[in-house]
């Protein structure tokens, strides 16, 4: 995805307990159905070195709505050795 073509949606996952980027770390987008009242998952992917996972969405697919990103916290913190409190974390 060129700049021109940047993605209405940003996101950046940090590591606060080690002060570091939450690299690698699997996300999936959703958007709710109003009509239907269920979530449909739009895209996935995963934070890069950097935390960031750019390109989830393209401006002309991000509509008015109601939508979530779920991030697999469980999986991030397995691989790095560590117990997760929570399996994933959703945030609407």
């Amino acid at each position: 995805m060129s700049a021109s073509e940047a993605s209405p949606l940003t996101i950046q996952v940090l590591n606060s307990s080690d002060g570091v980027p939450g690299a690698r770390m699997a996300l999936s987008l959703h958007r709710l159905d109003s009509k239907l009242v269920i979530w449909t998952m739009l895209s996935v992917g995963t934070t890069d070195e950097d935390g960031c996972c750019p390109g989830l969405i393209r401006r002309e697919a991000f509509t008015p709505g109601m939508y979530k990103l779920r991030f697999e916290t469980s999986s991030y913190w397995e691989g790095r050795s560590q117990t997760s409190f929570y399996p994933y974390v959703e945030v609407t």
